[in-house]
């Protein structure tokens, strides 16, 4: 049974990197454009991880991470955050578990996320020779 990731940004070169990272190492992927729409896929999806940006459009990442917080099905969900290194959230937002940035290699920052977040076996995928 795969892992399941929500990814929720409104940048789609951001969704795209993100959901096809997370594709390469096995994760059935969701993904929304702002926390309204998050909120609608978790209704039928059960993810293992979120990540999510902090500023979008209609619900931002704070107000998703309270709703998310809020619900006792999602509460204990992890939830990486993708901010801006300048926007000063991984500081601000103290309910996200990881904290990666836009303008740094995020492929490299998601491995240490998931590797802290789900374990090894996450960060690296499927295994060679598949």
């Amino acid at each position: 049974m795969s892992l399941v990731a929500l990814v929720v940004d409104d940048s789609m070169l951001i969704r795209h990197t993100v959901c096809r990272f997370l594709e390469e190492r096995g994760f059935a992927v969701e993904s929304a454009t702002n926390g309204q729409e998050a909120l609608e896929v978790l209704k039928r999806v059960a993810p293992d991880i979120v990540v999510t940006d902090m500023q979008m459009p209609k619900m931002d990442g704070s107000e998703l991470i309270t709703a998310l917080k809020s619900q006792a099905s999602t509460k204990n969900i992890p939830i990486v955050i993708v901010a801006g290194r300048q926007s000063g959230f991984e500081n601000t937002e103290k309910r996200a578990d990881f904290a990666i940035f836009k303008d740094i290699d995020i492929e490299a920052q998601l491995a240490k996320a998931l590797e802290a977040l789900l374990g090894a076996k996450a960060a690296k995928g499927k295994t060679a020779g598949k």
